[in-house]
């Protein structure tokens, strides 16, 4: 989904607000990003001409070799050209009160049963016991 007009003249003015107050920050910030990616490409080359020896090999060889040297150039290209990963933040884990906490801090100490009711009735039941629990008993 693209930004419209406005979100890129506010994303625009931001990058701008950035650049002027810590410039520094901001071009090791674009380095970094550089960096990686010209890591991803030159192994992406790498792999793309490994593959084609492969594929070379293959022709005076055996044609399983040039299959395989086939297989390592798409898979090269692939991965020379997929976007990066992004790092996604842990999974927090939503407590009683309805508060999302880490799920390290959630699990420690807790005792499964231990000062609850005890489990029953359908999910659906529970699922909205808890609802209504959370929006003061109504």
């Amino acid at each position: 989904m693209s930004l419209s007009e406005r979100e890129q003249q506010l994303l625009d003015q931001m990058e701008q607000a950035l650049y002027a107050e810590d410039p520094r920050f901001a071009s090791q910030m674009q380095s970094v990003a550089a960096r990686r990616s010209h890591t991803r490409h030159l192994i992406g080359l790498v792999g793309v001409l490994a593959g084609l020896g492969l594929v070379l090999l293959g022709v005076n060889t055996t044609w399983i070799v040039g299959a395989v040297g086939f297989v390592v150039m798409v898979a090269a290209l692939a991965y020379a050209f997929a976007p990066p990963r992004k790092q996604h933040a842990p999974f927090g884990v939503v407590r009683d009160d309805g508060s999302v906490g880490s799920a390290r801090r959630a699990g420690k100490g807790h005792k499964p049963g231990r000062g609850r009711r005890p489990q029953s009735g359908t999910f659906m039941e529970r699922l909205e016991d808890r609802w209504d629990r959370r929006r003061g008993g109504w």
